[in-house]
C-alpha cells in the first residue's frame, strides 16, 4: 500500500456516504407553508398528546392509498421505528428471520440486538434468490419473518421483480411466516415501469402475510420523521400497545404538517424536482464509474439513492484501505462489510442522493485514485 494522499484544508468533502437528499431538493418554502395550515386547520390536534396510532387525518390519508381499513395502519417517528417495532414482535431471541445479503446496516443491527437468528440470502440483481430462500424452507427452516426491501434496495439499488414478488408470497402461505416488505423508496422511481406491491398481490385488507412499512422521509424531507406500518389488524393493535408504552404518542406537528403538504398543491410537482434531481445525479455517477472504474460492475438503479458497487475479487482489494485512502482524498462511501455479517471486502456502497451534480465526475475520480493506491 503506498502512502496515503493527506486533504489539504481547502478540499471540500464529497460524501457518497449518506442516504439523504441535498437541501436544494426538499421543498423547504413548502413545507413552512405547511406547518401553518396544519396549526390553523387543527391547533389542538397538533398540539395535544394525540394517540399511539397517530395523527388521525394522517392515518386514514395513508389508509386509502394503501385501500386498507384504518385499523390495519399506524403512524409512527419514521420507518425505523416501525421496523424496531415489528422486529420486538416478531424478532424475539432465537427466531429464525431471513433478510438479504446484503441489506441494510441497521436492519442487521436490529435484529443481531434481539437475538434473531439471522439468514442471509443472496441479492440477485432481480431481487432476493427466492430458490434460495425455498432450499431453506424445504430443509427446515421456519421463519417468524423475512425482511425484504423491494425497491431500489439499500445499499444495493436492486429492485425484486415481478415473478419473485409472487412466488414469495407463496412461500409464505406455504410456510406460514410473515413477509415484511420494508418500502420508504417506492415512490422516487424514476425511471422504469411501477410494480404492484406485494401488499396489494395478498389482496390489501385481506392480506394476512405481508406487513408493509414506508416513509415520507424520501418524499417529504428525513427531518420530517414519519414513517408507518400496514398490517393486519390484530398485530397492529399489539404494536401499537408497545407505542403506547414507549412514547404515548408520535410527533403530531411533525404528522399534521405532512398531512397538509401531501394535500396541497405543491406536492406532486416537488416529488418530481426530487426524481429528476435524482436522475440526473444517477446517469452521471454511472458515466463517470464506466469512465474511471471500468472494470467495476454494478447496476444502474431504476430510483432511491443508492448503487453498489462491486471491484474484481482476484484483484485482492480491502475497502477498509479503500474508504480510508478515499477520506484523505476528500471522498467518503460506506464499505461493503457494513452490509454483510461476513465478506464484502472487495464492495462498497454510494449514495448518489446529497452529492451535487457538478462534484459527482471529481469524487468518483478521487475514489479511483484511492483505489489505486490501497492496492496490495
Amino acid at each position: 500500500m503506498t502512502g496515503s494522499a493527506q486533504t489539504s484544508p481547502a478540499t471540500t468533502m464529497i460524501s457518497f456516504a449518506r442516504g439523504a437528499p441535498s437541501t436544494d431538493i426538499v421543498d423547504v418554502e413548502g413545507l413552512k407553508q405547511a406547518a401553518v395550515a396544519a396549526f390553523d386547520a387543527d391547533p389542538a390536534g397538533l398540539t395535544g398528546y394525540g394517540t399511539a396510532v397517530g395523527y388521525v387525518p394522517l392515518r386514514q390519508w395513508i389508509a386509502e392509498k394503501h385501500g386498507v381499513p384504518v385499523d390495519h395502519v399506524l403512524v409512527t417517528n419514521g420507518s425505523m421505528q416501525a421496523d424496531a417495532f415489528l422486529f420486538d414482535e416478531l424478532a424475539t431471541p432465537g427466531a429464525a428471520v431471513i433478510t438479504e445479503r446484503p441489506t441494510y446496516d441497521r436492519t442487521l443491527l436490529g435484529l443481531r440486538n434481539r437475538g434473531a437468528d439471522v439468514h442471509l440470502v443472496t441479492l440477485e440483481e432481480d431481487g432476493i434468490a427466492v430458490d434460495e430462500v425455498a432450499a431453506l424452507l424445504d430443509g427446515g427452516l421456519r421463519p417468524t419473518l423475512a425482511h425484504v426491501i423491494p425497491n431500489f434496495q439499500n445499499p444495493a439499488g436492486y429492485t425484486l421483480s415481478l415473478a419473485k414478488r409472487h412466488r414469495l408470497l407463496e412461500l409464505a402461505r406455504e410456510h406460514g411466516f410473515v413477509l415484511f416488505e420494508d418500502d420508504p423508496y417506492v415512490d422516487i422511481r424514476f425511471s422504469g415501469e411501477q410494480l404492484p406491491r406485494m401488499l396489494e398481490l395478498d389482496g390489501g385488507a385481506d392480506s394476512e402475510h405481508v406487513v408493509y412499512a414506508s416513509s415520507f422521509s424520501k418524499t417529504v424531507c428525513p427531518g420530517i420523521r414519519v414513517g408507518y406500518l400496514v398490517g393486519p389488524p390484530a398485530l397492529i393493535k399489539r404494536i401499537q400497545v408497545r407505542a403506547t408504552n414507549t412514547y404515548i404518542a408520535p410527533n403530531m406537528v411533525a404528522q399534521g404538517t405532512v398531512y397538509q403538504y401531501l394535500r396541497g398543491e405543491r406536492f406532486p410537482a416537488a416529488l418530481e424536482r426530487v426524481k429528476s434531481a435524482l436522475a440526473e445525479r444517477v446517469g452521471l455517477l454511472d458515466d463517470a464509474l464506466r469512465e474511471h472504474l471500468p472494470r467495476a460492475t454494478f447496476r444502474r438503479p431504476e430510483g432511491g439513492y443508492f448503487l453498489w458497487v462491486s471491484l474484481p475479487e482476484d484483484e485482492g482489494h480491502d475497502v477498509a484501505r479503500i474508504t480510508a485512502e478515499a477520506a484523505a482524498r476528500g471522498v467518503a462511501i460506506v464499505p461493503g462489510t457494513d452490509f454483510l455479517l461476513e465478506g464484502g471486502h472487495n464492495s462498497f456502497r454510494l449514495a448518489y442522493s446529497a452529492v451535487q451534480p457538478g462534484d459527482v465526475d471529481e469524487g468518483v475520480r478521487r475514489l479511483a485514485a484511492a483505489i489505486e493506491a490501497a492496492r496490495p
